[in-house]
């Protein structure tokens, strides 16, 4: 029998409760849902944290509502911005030569383990990027292989403790029983990319509302990330300066905006308030437009320089998110200022498949595959901090 599942997403400017179940032929069915706006969290910080309790218990009151269904385990996805990853190279004796069992995986894993006495910061998920026999040969999947010794590259990631403690309040007060917290981040990476691709690296850019992740990625985990405040509802707020007005107009002109558009000073977008129709001049909306967008790419090129790890020129980026994806000839330009090929990546299940919906739907199937029916595999399980 299906069994629902819960989870949590922290968007930059909008927290999702999904209720869903696995359908057939993999899919996701999703039995309720509920969101709610909130002020979001800066630079690691929350905006306005008194309101935070209220955000989470109408998003969760909402889907519980949907779904006639009372939510007792809750799935947290943390953002990027309150997680740290650390990677290390670990290694066991399998003392005579013999098959690779999932125990000796989960051992391997337990070697690099030595967070649990981190004041600041609890293990949340473990990943591996690659192991190793004694031939050197890199594996994905080593369970059932045979050698004398097991090595891998393994990816840890950590969530602050002051985001668990805080959100472990909350979530307290209103009931719910249990709660596994896990990486956004993470998820969209397993959710977006299959195992070929992520086994020849992934760069992914995941642009929000007013905050940005930059994932490296490899095998089944996270060899680097990096977040900063910049979003798409900064290009709202740049074109609310400008022109003087009201940030849902300029939110309704910046959805006018073509970027590919070769503007002249005759051009202009319009937008309707209630009666009116007021224009605005095309080429000076580009303009601040891709101002924003050059700062964007600009971080980002910062954030890739810290990355230890030289990834292969050939392989393109991937953008997610709902900051920049659906902004008309951002994909290309971000691509020029990057001089990097950008695809735009979103989950592959109907109806969920848009970028905004990238950590929503990657938490989902990271919960599912973690139900008792398939944590007997083992595969998934490893990817938690257990």
């Amino acid at each position: 029998m299906a069994q629902d599942v819960a989870v949590l997403d922290f968007g930059s400017g909008k927290i999702d409760v999904l209720i869903g179940e696995r359908g057939v032929n993999n899919t996701i069915c999703i039995n309720g849902m509920g969101e709610c706006d909130y002020a979001g969290f800066v630079d690691g910080e929350w905006l306005q944290p008194e309101q935070l309790g209220y955000a989470i218990g109408h998003a969760v009151n909402n889907a519980e509502t949907n779904s006639r269904t009372k939510i007792k385990q809750l799935y947290v996805g943390v953002p990027g911005e309150f997680t740290t990853v650390v990677c290390r190279d670990v290694a066991i004796s399998l003392t005579k030569k013999r098959k690779v069992t999932e125990e000796d995986v989960a051992l391997l894993h337990e070697q690099g383990d030595v967070f649990e006495n981190n004041p600041d910061y609890t293990l949340i998920n473990v990943g591996p990027v690659y192991y190793t026999l004694d031939d050197e040969r890199r594996l994905i999947q080593p369970v059932g292989m045979t050698g004398v010794r097991l090595s891998g590259h393994i990816s840890y990631v950590l969530a602050e403790n002051r985001f668990i403690h805080f959100i472990g309040r909350i979530l307290e007060q209103l009931g719910i029983e249990s709660v596994e917290y896990v990486s956004s981040v993470l998820a969209e990476e397993l959710l977006l990319f299959d195992d070929v691709t992520r086994d020849q690296y992934v760069v992914l850019i995941d642009v929000g509302h007013i905050t940005t992740s930059v994932a490296v990625g490899r095998g089944d985990g996270l060899l680097g990330l990096y977040n900063f405040s910049l979003g798409g509802g900064h290009i709202t707020g740049d074109l609310a300066m400008a022109f003087q007005i009201p940030f849902a107009q300029a939110e309704s002109l910046k959805r006018k905006v073509v970027l590919s558009l070769n503007a002249s000073e005759a051009d202009v977008y319009e937008i309707t308030d209630r009666d009116t129709r007021i224009p605005f001049p095309a080429k000076t909306v580009n303009e601040i437009v891709m101002e924003r967008i050059k700062l964007i790419a600009a971080t980002v090129e910062k954030c890739l320089h810290k990355c230890d790890y030289e990834y292969p020129d050939y392989i393109p980026f991937h953008l997610t998110g709902g900051g920049l994806s659906y902004l008309k000839g951002a994909r290309d330009y971000l691509s020029k200022r990057l001089n990097k090929p950008v695809e735009i990546v979103s989950p592959a299940h109907p109806p969920f498949s848009r970028p905004h919906m990238s950590t929503g739907i990657g938490l989902m199937e990271l919960a599912l595959n973690q139900q008792p029916a398939v944590k007997k595999k083992g595969f998934f399980s490893r990817l938690f901090g257990k």
